[in-house]
């Protein structure tokens, strides 16, 4: 796929969505939904939790290998997958540099038939997760950054599994409030994303993950909640322009195949 294609889909694609009622709402709602979720959660309430507390991480785990050699294959045409500010322009501020390309197979409950074809090992294995909310091939270029932010809601807990990792993967790191991470291959990383976060990719060499969001274990007031919430998301803008925006980059990806088999 040829530089020029590339950067003219994403300057289509990239735009500035003004939703001042949206995120004023939803500042709003957020501290009492947080306290919600808090209150009624079935795990603790730590900032970063063991893989332990989601059985299910443990069958991923198992075939962490045969993840990591789709998303090497999806690598094979890095230019056609979007930089995360590409696919949400309410993301600009966090991803705005470009260097956090995302490869979603499934978005808020949403699946990407096409994407899950091009990795069906992964697909199959993130079906089958309780409570699956997102989940996506994460890519971190050398040197990115992500500064310092938060998640939309507790009611959401993130999973990190390494795949892809730089020969000094202690020098890509993740703060999450005030202590540092890094990922390994085969191995999780869980956290609440509501709490603050950045990531530092100091070296010259891609980090690669596997994403996935679920929902937090909770008792039925706090599901009942959060699930209110989700769907007030899955159908906002914020949701609906990343859909849209995704299956414009399809053909960028189509495209980068056929190129490949010519």
């Amino acid at each position: 796929m040829s530089g020029n294609k590339v950067a003219e889909t994403s300057a289509t694609l990239t735009k500035t969505n003004s939703r001042p009622l949206i995120i004023r709402v939803g500042k709003r709602l957020r501290g009492a939904m947080n306290r919600i979720s808090t209150a009624h959660s079935k795990i603790p309430n730590e900032p970063v939790l063991p893989a332990t507390a989601f059985p299910w991480t443990e069958r991923l785990t198992e075939r962490w290998q045969d993840i990591a050699q789709e998303a090497a294959a999806i690598l094979r045409h890095r230019d056609a997958v979007p930089p995360l500010n590409d696919i949400s322009p309410d993301h600009q501020r966090i991803a705005g540099d470009g260097n956090w390309r995302s490869f979603f197979l499934f978005g808020y409950g949403y699946e990407v038939p096409e994407n899950c074809l091009r990795a069906p090992v992964t697909a199959e294995l993130v079906r089958r997760i309780p409570d699956l909310n997102s989940a996506f091939f994460s890519i971190l270029e050398p040197g990115a950054t992500i500064p310092r932010h938060r998640g939309v809601t507790r009611g959401l807990v993130t999973c990190h599994l390494g795949l892809i990792m730089p020969d000094q993967p202690e020098r890509c790191t993740m703060q999450v409030e005030d202590e540092d991470y890094f990922w390994e291959a085969g191995k999780w990383l869980v956290f609440d994303d509501s709490c603050y976060h950045e990531v530092h990719n100091r070296t010259d060499q891609r980090r690669v993950i596997l994403l996935v969001q679920v929902k937090r274990p909770m008792r039925l007031l706090g599901r009942f909640a959060n699930d209110l919430a989700l769907w007030g998301i899955r159908r906002s803008p914020f949701v609906q322009d990343a859909r849209r925006n995704l299956a414009r980059w399809e053909e960028a990806y189509q495209q980068a195949e056929r190129n490949e088999a010519a």
